[in-house]
């Protein structure tokens, strides 16, 4: 059906929603081809660290198996202990650098999200039709295509290197450890470069296309956005009919003020407004009812019922009606036009009584 097609963008709460779930998207190539490149770079600046580590440590080896150094639980504690320390100076700066690399790529991508929703076990997961699906999505050949075109690539690479330079490591058994170390560095940094560079490339396209992804996942409905509007907003329809009830409501509290009012100025019937003063109590005039066509008429109506003093004047009426608020005092630039009319209702209410 056309109302369940998911035509429409995520809302700002839907991708709120789905971020607490722990639903955002992310690209691991990206991850992977900073790490590649930190390490790489990384080994290219500690090489020197490492060889120096490297060489003392098969030094001290060699020296001990050389010697009369006695073999028993002590020595072989201590020398386990050694071999550990170099491993340790030898390895741990740069797994250290490459994993806070990866870390970094990973929060710069996340923003620091942490979401237990996203660990919690679901038996979901356990369904094997769910799997299957999965299995055979559109994100799932395309992650098989990238897999196959990364191992195409690092194949063609490596032996594009050893066709190229297989004829010069003969060579290296003739020069010294340094140089050997130097060469295979050459060799390895030509090897990464290219890497690199088609990987980055990769992870360009990879990114996008999560983003592209999770933008297609997180579409919604017609209906979808409805629903949601009403979770927040309240549904329309009750709305609408909550409205109708406050305004009946305050029809009825105002209706039932006109029978107080000293004048109801009207225009003649499209307009009008009932005028209380109490000059003890009001600085000006005070509204407590007015209203327009139907509403107008009502008030007229009760009005009469109720032998409050009513005056056509279409002008003030109009003007009343447009520029003073419900239960406040008139404006000042009515002040003039109104007490005219309040003094001939209050001297004609006079003459009825001297009468």
């Amino acid at each position: 059906m056309a109302a369940d097609e998911k035509t429409e963008k995520a809302t700002p709460k839907r991708r709120r929603d789905e971020r607490k779930k722990g639903h955002i998207f992310q690209s691991q190539d990206i991850v992977a081809v900073v790490s590649l490149l930190v390490l790489f770079n990384g080994l290219k600046y500690l090489a020197p660290f490492m060889y120096r580590s490297i060489r003392n440590g098969i030094g001290l080896f060699f020296s001990l198996a050389a010697s009369a150094y006695p073999v028993n639980a002590e020595n072989v504690g201590e020398m386990l202990s050694k071999g550990m320390i170099l491993f340790i100076e030898t390895v741990l700066p740069i797994a250290a650098i490459s994993i806070l690399a990866a870390v970094i790529a990973t929060a710069a991508q996340t923003r620091l999200l942490f979401s237990m929703e996203a660990v919690k076990f679901k038996a979901s997961k356990l369904n094997p039709l769910s799997g299957f699906k999965r299995m055979f999505s559109v994100r799932s050949v395309v992650d098989l295509l990238k897999a196959l075109l990364k191992v195409s690539i690092l194949t063609w690479i490596i032996f594009d290197v050893l066709k190229t330079r297989l004829h010069e490591f003969a060579r290296l058994m003739d020069g010294s450890v340094m140089g050997a170390f130097h060469y295979l560095g050459s060799a390895l940094t030509s090897m990464v470069n290219t890497v690199g560079a088609i990987f980055v490339l990769i992870a360009v396209f990879d990114y996008l296309y999560q983003w592209w992804q999770y933008e297609k996942d997180m579409k919604m409905s017609k209906q979808d956005v409805k629903e949601e509007y009403k979770q927040t907003e309240g549904d329309p329809q009750i709305k609408g009919m909550i409205r109708q009830k406050q305004r009946a409501m305050a029809s009825r509290r105002m209706m039932q003020k006109v029978p107080d009012a000293d004048v109801i100025v009207r225009n003649p019937t499209h307009y009008a407004v009932a005028l209380s003063y109490h000059p003890d109590e009001d600085r000006a005039p005070r509204v407590v009812a007015k209203g327009a066509d139907r509403i107008a008429l009502k008030i007229i109506e009760i009005g009469e019922a109720n032998g409050v003093a009513i005056m056509e004047n279409r002008p003030l009426a109009r003007g009343l009606f447009e520029n003073a608020e419900l239960d406040m005092e008139i404006p000042e630039e009515f002040y003039q036009t109104v007490a005219g009319v309040l003094a001939f209702v209050y001297n004609l209410k006079n003459k009825n009584k001297t009468t």
